[in-house]
């Protein structure tokens, strides 16, 4: 069974997170205006001025099917984007993650959150996703030991490095 006490890995360790959630229906409350704020996407959207003239970092979560285009013109001041993952076999927030990379060039962090398991992370890295907020018991400790499943070839771009021209079939391109 899964311990559900979530932890961040980031950058090849565990973390704290100073990221804190902004519930959906709480009110506007310029106090809380310094503290780095996680906002869902419906909660920004509503109003978007007050969360971009707060003093601390603003972070977005996004749920599956929500649409991640609603931020294209704002992403210059989002600090963090948290992409949720609520069942193993839910994946469109991958689009999303490929989205936010490629098209709109974001280079602020992405984060997975919910059911991330460790044999989903090569994937999710490949896409754009550099964070996790872990809560699988067997996960979190394959990644403290290091232990990081990893996929050595592939056959469609990706959203970070690649491996060079000549070994993809598909490109159809003589290597340099």
């Amino acid at each position: 069974m899964a311990n559900q006490t979530a932890r961040l890995w980031k950058d090849g360790a565990f973390r704290a997170d100073p990221w804190q959630a902004w519930p959906e229906d709480e009110a506007l409350d310029p106090l809380k205006s310094e503290a780095d704020a996680l906002v869902p996407l419906a909660r920004f959207v509503a109003d978007p001025d007050f969360f971009l003239a707060r003093k601390g970092r603003l972070g977005i979560r996004i749920a599956p099917g929500e649409d991640v285009t609603l931020l294209a013109g704002h992403l210059g001041k989002i600090a963090m984007i948290a992409l949720e993952f609520p069942g193993f076999t839910d994946g469109r927030n991958y689009s999303a993650a490929q989205l936010l990379r490629q098209r709109f060039g974001y280079d602020g962090e992405i984060r997975a959150l919910g059911d991330v398991l460790s044999d989903q992370i090569a994937a999710m890295r490949r896409c754009g996703i550099d964070a996790f907020l872990v809560s699988h018991g067997p996960t979190r400790q394959a990644l403290k030991a290091g232990r990081i499943p990893e996929v050595r070839h592939y056959y469609q771009p990706a959203a970070g490095p690649e491996i060079p021209a000549g070994s993809r079939p598909w490109a159809r391109r003589p290597a340099a």
